[in-house]
């Protein structure tokens, strides 16, 4: 049990506007750190396998936009008062992110080698922000899970594909894409 943990002990989570003040001041400068449900935590670095994933992804994602969709990456998006996190990938709504970050997305990607247990718990994150579409890139097991219909802070439906299976997204209809491809770099 660590010192926080003890009774007696009162831990109050970040705001997200307290968060951003903190960034704007330089506080994590130094730090690969993000905002989920009001705790800070920290980002595994990136293995090969997980840098490939997400090129061949980005590329993809590039090229299956529609107009009025901006593809992001590792960039963070504001959703609610208590998280901003970076996901690998995300597609939005095209607007003017000079100021503020985007606080919708229409698809998120997170490619996991060893976080795969920290990002299948940002689903709900995801879910609660009514993002209509996140993918879960399992590295390890070559696999992809995705979630749809988000309601109530959770997705209610979700399959996992494997390595022989085909993606398709409901947000970008052009977007097909072999699971297989996505580690073949």
């Amino acid at each position: 049990m660590s010192a926080l943990e003890q009774p007696g002990y009162v831990v109050r989570p970040l705001r997200r506007a307290e968060y951003e003040r903190l960034v704007e001041a330089g506080a994590f400068e130094s730090e690969r750190v993000e905002l989920l449900e009001g705790f800070l935590v920290e980002m595994s670095p990136q293995k090969a396998p997980h840098a490939s994933a997400i090129e061949v992804l980005a590329e993809l994602l590039y090229a299956a936009r529609q107009p009025g969709q901006k593809v992001r990456v590792q960039l963070p998006l504001a959703l609610g008062d208590d998280s901003e996190p970076e996901p690998d990938l995300c597609v939005v709504p095209a607007a003017d992110h000079r100021e503020h970050h985007p606080s919708q997305a229409l698809l998120v990607i997170e490619v996991a080698e060893s976080s795969l247990v920290k990002d299948r718990r940002k689903a709900a994150i995801y879910a609660r922000a009514g993002v209509p579409e996140y993918w879960l890139v399992d590295v390890e097991n070559q696999r992809v899970e995705v979630r749809t219909q988000p309601e109530g802070g959770a997705y209610l439906r979700q399959e996992t594909i494997a390595r022989g299976g085909q993606l398709h997204s409901s947000a970008l209809p052009a977007l097909k894409v072999s699971v297989a491809a996505i580690f073949a770099g």
